[in-house]
Protein backbone atom coordinates (compact mmCIF):
# COMPACT_ATOMS: atom_id res chain seq x y z
CA UNK A 1 0.00 0.00 0.00
CA UNK A 2 1.33 3.42 -0.97
CA UNK A 3 0.79 6.82 0.57
CA UNK A 4 -2.35 8.32 -0.92
CA UNK A 5 -2.08 12.02 -0.14
CA UNK A 6 -0.74 14.89 -2.21
CA UNK A 7 2.88 15.83 -1.66
CA UNK A 8 2.05 19.38 -0.55
CA UNK A 9 -0.72 18.91 2.05
CA UNK A 10 1.59 19.98 4.90
CA UNK A 11 3.49 22.58 2.91
CA UNK A 12 4.90 25.29 5.17
CA UNK A 13 4.19 23.41 8.40
CA UNK A 14 6.79 22.66 11.07
CA UNK A 15 6.39 19.28 12.75
CA UNK A 16 8.07 18.35 16.03
CA UNK A 17 8.21 14.54 16.29
CA UNK A 18 9.37 12.64 19.38
CA UNK A 19 10.71 9.18 18.68
CA UNK A 20 11.00 10.56 15.17
CA UNK A 21 14.15 8.70 14.19
CA UNK A 22 12.90 5.11 14.02
CA UNK A 23 9.86 2.85 13.88
CA UNK A 24 6.33 4.09 13.32
CA UNK A 25 7.04 7.72 14.14
CA UNK A 26 10.19 7.62 12.05
CA UNK A 27 7.93 6.68 9.15
CA UNK A 28 5.48 9.44 10.06
CA UNK A 29 8.34 11.97 10.08
CA UNK A 30 9.42 10.87 6.60
CA UNK A 31 5.82 11.02 5.34
CA UNK A 32 5.45 14.54 6.71
CA UNK A 33 8.64 15.53 4.90
CA UNK A 34 7.24 14.16 1.64
CA UNK A 35 4.04 16.15 2.30
CA UNK A 36 6.01 19.39 2.52
CA UNK A 37 6.60 19.80 6.26
CA UNK A 38 9.88 20.84 7.83
CA UNK A 39 10.92 18.40 10.53
CA UNK A 40 12.30 18.61 14.04
CA UNK A 41 12.99 15.15 15.47
CA UNK A 42 14.02 14.02 18.94
CA UNK A 43 15.35 10.79 20.37
CA UNK A 44 17.47 9.63 23.27
CA UNK A 45 19.95 8.09 20.80
CA UNK A 46 22.02 10.52 18.76
CA UNK A 47 23.07 7.84 16.25
CA UNK A 48 19.45 7.27 15.25
CA UNK A 49 18.89 10.98 14.81
CA UNK A 50 21.95 11.32 12.59
CA UNK A 51 20.77 8.57 10.25
CA UNK A 52 17.22 9.92 9.98
CA UNK A 53 18.37 13.51 9.45
CA UNK A 54 20.70 12.37 6.70
CA UNK A 55 17.93 10.39 4.99
CA UNK A 56 15.49 13.30 5.09
CA UNK A 57 18.00 15.82 3.80
CA UNK A 58 19.22 13.50 1.05
CA UNK A 59 15.61 13.25 -0.10
CA UNK A 60 15.11 16.99 -0.31
CA UNK A 61 13.64 17.69 3.11
CA UNK A 62 14.62 19.91 6.04
CA UNK A 63 15.39 18.26 9.36
CA UNK A 64 16.52 19.65 12.70
CA UNK A 65 17.59 16.98 15.20
CA UNK A 66 18.01 17.33 18.96
CA UNK A 67 18.75 14.70 21.59
CA UNK A 68 16.16 14.73 24.37
CA UNK A 69 14.58 12.33 26.84
CA UNK A 70 10.85 13.04 27.03
CA UNK A 71 10.87 12.06 30.73
CA UNK A 72 13.00 15.14 31.43
CA UNK A 73 10.80 18.24 31.22
CA UNK A 74 13.76 20.61 31.09
CA UNK A 75 15.22 18.67 28.16
CA UNK A 76 11.88 18.81 26.37
CA UNK A 77 11.60 22.56 26.95
CA UNK A 78 15.07 22.97 25.54
CA UNK A 79 14.23 20.92 22.43
CA UNK A 80 11.08 22.97 21.84
CA UNK A 81 13.00 26.25 22.30
CA UNK A 82 15.74 25.16 19.91
CA UNK A 83 13.16 24.13 17.31
CA UNK A 84 11.45 27.52 17.52
CA UNK A 85 14.82 29.25 17.31
CA UNK A 86 15.61 27.21 14.21
CA UNK A 87 12.28 27.39 12.37
CA UNK A 88 10.43 30.24 14.05
CA UNK A 89 7.36 28.20 14.99
CA UNK A 90 5.82 24.78 15.60
CA UNK A 91 2.56 23.74 13.91
CA UNK A 92 2.35 20.01 14.65
CA UNK A 93 3.54 17.91 17.58
CA UNK A 94 3.68 14.13 17.26
CA UNK A 95 4.23 12.16 20.46
CA UNK A 96 5.76 8.86 19.46
CA UNK A 97 8.44 8.14 22.06
CA UNK A 98 7.58 4.84 23.74
CA UNK A 99 8.93 1.89 25.67
CA UNK A 100 7.80 -1.73 25.64
CA UNK A 101 8.80 -5.25 26.63
CA UNK A 102 6.95 -8.47 27.44
CA UNK A 103 6.55 -9.29 31.12
CA UNK A 104 4.03 -11.11 33.29
CA UNK A 105 2.42 -8.84 35.85
CA UNK A 106 3.66 -10.94 38.78
CA UNK A 107 7.22 -10.65 37.48
CA UNK A 108 7.11 -6.95 36.60
CA UNK A 109 9.12 -4.65 38.86
CA UNK A 110 7.78 -1.33 40.07
CA UNK A 111 10.68 0.31 38.25
CA UNK A 112 9.82 -1.45 34.98
CA UNK A 113 6.19 -0.40 35.24
CA UNK A 114 7.14 3.15 36.13
CA UNK A 115 9.68 3.50 33.34
CA UNK A 116 7.14 2.74 30.63
CA UNK A 117 4.53 5.03 32.19
CA UNK A 118 7.16 7.77 32.46
CA UNK A 119 8.13 7.50 28.80
CA UNK A 120 4.67 7.08 27.29
CA UNK A 121 2.29 8.97 29.57
CA UNK A 122 4.46 11.47 31.41
CA UNK A 123 6.53 12.03 28.26
CA UNK A 124 3.42 12.78 26.22
CA UNK A 125 2.23 15.31 28.79
CA UNK A 126 5.68 16.89 29.04
CA UNK A 127 5.87 17.50 25.30
CA UNK A 128 2.30 18.78 25.03
CA UNK A 129 2.76 21.15 27.96
CA UNK A 130 6.13 22.45 26.76
CA UNK A 131 4.75 23.07 23.26
CA UNK A 132 1.49 24.70 24.38
CA UNK A 133 2.45 28.35 23.95
CA UNK A 134 3.85 27.77 20.47
CA UNK A 135 0.83 25.71 19.41
CA UNK A 136 -1.48 28.44 20.71
CA UNK A 137 0.32 30.94 18.49
CA UNK A 138 0.06 28.74 15.41
CA UNK A 139 -3.37 27.25 16.22
CA UNK A 140 -1.54 24.00 15.77
CA UNK A 141 -2.23 20.42 16.62
CA UNK A 142 -1.07 17.40 18.55
CA UNK A 143 -1.05 13.78 17.40
CA UNK A 144 -0.45 11.16 20.09
CA UNK A 145 0.55 7.61 19.16
CA UNK A 146 -1.35 5.17 21.37
CA UNK A 147 -2.20 1.45 21.08
CA UNK A 148 -5.16 -0.93 21.33
CA UNK A 149 -3.67 -3.04 24.13
CA UNK A 150 -5.87 -1.56 26.88
CA UNK A 151 -9.22 -1.73 25.06
CA UNK A 152 -9.80 -5.24 26.40
CA UNK A 153 -6.75 -6.84 28.01
CA UNK A 154 -3.40 -7.99 26.68
CA UNK A 155 -1.32 -10.51 28.64
CA UNK A 156 2.19 -9.45 29.59
CA UNK A 157 1.43 -5.85 28.64
CA UNK A 158 -0.06 -4.37 31.81
CA UNK A 159 2.59 -1.64 31.94
CA UNK A 160 2.09 -0.54 28.36
CA UNK A 161 -1.69 -0.87 28.61
CA UNK A 162 -1.75 1.46 31.61
CA UNK A 163 0.60 3.90 29.92
CA UNK A 164 -1.39 4.07 26.68
CA UNK A 165 -4.68 4.40 28.56
CA UNK A 166 -3.10 7.51 30.06
CA UNK A 167 -2.12 8.76 26.61
CA UNK A 168 -5.72 8.40 25.43
CA UNK A 169 -6.91 10.34 28.48
CA UNK A 170 -4.44 13.12 27.68
CA UNK A 171 -5.76 13.26 24.11
CA UNK A 172 -9.36 13.61 25.24
CA UNK A 173 -8.72 16.12 28.01
CA UNK A 174 -6.44 18.40 26.02
CA UNK A 175 -8.82 18.38 23.07
CA UNK A 176 -11.49 19.84 25.36
CA UNK A 177 -9.29 22.25 27.29
CA UNK A 178 -7.19 23.53 24.39
CA UNK A 179 -9.78 23.48 21.62
CA UNK A 180 -10.72 27.06 22.49
CA UNK A 181 -7.20 28.07 21.51
CA UNK A 182 -7.65 26.49 18.08
CA UNK A 183 -5.45 23.51 19.00
CA UNK A 184 -6.68 20.14 17.77
CA UNK A 185 -5.57 17.06 19.71
CA UNK A 186 -6.03 13.57 18.26
CA UNK A 187 -4.41 10.16 18.45
CA UNK A 188 -3.75 7.01 16.47
CA UNK A 189 -3.93 3.53 17.98
CA UNK A 190 -1.95 1.18 15.72
CA UNK A 191 -2.64 -2.53 15.78
CA UNK A 192 -0.02 -5.13 14.82
CA UNK A 193 2.40 -3.41 12.43
CA UNK A 194 4.72 -5.98 10.91
CA UNK A 195 7.58 -3.83 9.61
CA UNK A 196 8.64 -2.52 13.01
CA UNK A 197 11.46 -3.60 15.29
CA UNK A 198 9.00 -3.84 18.16
CA UNK A 199 6.85 -6.40 16.39
CA UNK A 200 9.91 -8.48 15.57
CA UNK A 201 10.90 -8.48 19.25
CA UNK A 202 7.48 -8.85 20.84
CA UNK A 203 5.70 -11.38 18.62
CA UNK A 204 7.11 -14.93 18.49
CA UNK A 205 7.13 -16.13 14.84
CA UNK A 206 4.96 -19.12 15.70
CA UNK A 207 2.14 -16.80 16.82
CA UNK A 208 2.05 -14.60 13.72
CA UNK A 209 -0.18 -16.92 11.69
CA UNK A 210 -2.59 -17.33 14.61
CA UNK A 211 -2.77 -13.59 15.15
CA UNK A 212 -3.35 -12.97 11.45
CA UNK A 213 -6.43 -15.17 11.67
CA UNK A 214 -7.72 -12.87 14.43
CA UNK A 215 -7.56 -9.82 12.15
CA UNK A 216 -10.75 -9.33 10.09
CA UNK A 217 -8.74 -7.96 7.15
CA UNK A 218 -6.46 -11.04 7.37
CA UNK A 219 -3.22 -9.10 7.23
CA UNK A 220 -0.85 -7.22 9.48
CA UNK A 221 -0.58 -3.48 9.10
CA UNK A 222 2.47 -1.69 7.80
CA UNK A 223 4.02 1.60 8.81
CA UNK A 224 2.56 3.24 5.70
CA UNK A 225 -0.93 2.55 7.09
CA UNK A 226 -0.10 4.69 10.09
CA UNK A 227 1.55 7.30 7.89
CA UNK A 228 -1.66 7.69 5.88
CA UNK A 229 -3.73 8.04 9.05
CA UNK A 230 -1.32 10.64 10.41
CA UNK A 231 -1.36 12.63 7.18
CA UNK A 232 -5.17 12.66 7.20
CA UNK A 233 -5.52 13.72 10.84
CA UNK A 234 -2.97 16.53 10.52
CA UNK A 235 -4.29 17.81 7.20
CA UNK A 236 -7.02 20.37 6.55
CA UNK A 237 -9.29 17.47 5.56
CA UNK A 238 -9.59 16.70 9.29
CA UNK A 239 -9.99 20.31 10.45
CA UNK A 240 -13.17 19.53 12.44
CA UNK A 241 -11.90 16.32 14.01
CA UNK A 242 -10.80 16.81 17.61
CA UNK A 243 -10.40 14.46 20.57
CA UNK A 244 -10.50 11.12 18.78
CA UNK A 245 -8.04 8.24 18.83
CA UNK A 246 -8.27 6.61 15.43
CA UNK A 247 -7.82 2.84 15.57
CA UNK A 248 -5.76 1.51 12.67
CA UNK A 249 -5.69 -2.25 13.22
CA UNK A 250 -7.81 -3.92 10.55
CA UNK A 251 -10.52 -4.53 13.17
CA UNK A 252 -8.29 -6.80 15.27
CA UNK A 253 -9.15 -5.41 18.71
CA UNK A 254 -12.83 -6.20 18.22
CA UNK A 255 -12.03 -9.91 18.33
CA UNK A 256 -10.00 -9.77 21.52
CA UNK A 257 -6.46 -10.77 22.33
CA UNK A 258 -6.58 -14.57 22.38
CA UNK A 259 -4.86 -16.53 19.64
CA UNK A 260 -7.28 -19.42 19.41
Amino acid sequence: MDKIFADNILQGKVAFVTGGATGITGGVARAFMEAGARLAITSRKEENLIAQKQFIEENGGECFAVVADVRDYAAVENAIAKTVEHYGKIDIVVNGAAGNFLCKAEELSANGFGTVVDIDTKGTFNVCRAAFEELKKSKGQILNISATLHYLATPMQIHVSAAKAGVDAITRNLSVEWGRHGIRVNGIAPGPIEDTEGMKRLLPPELKEKLTRRIPLQRFGRIVDIENAALFLTSDAASYINGITLVVDGGQWLLGTSFG
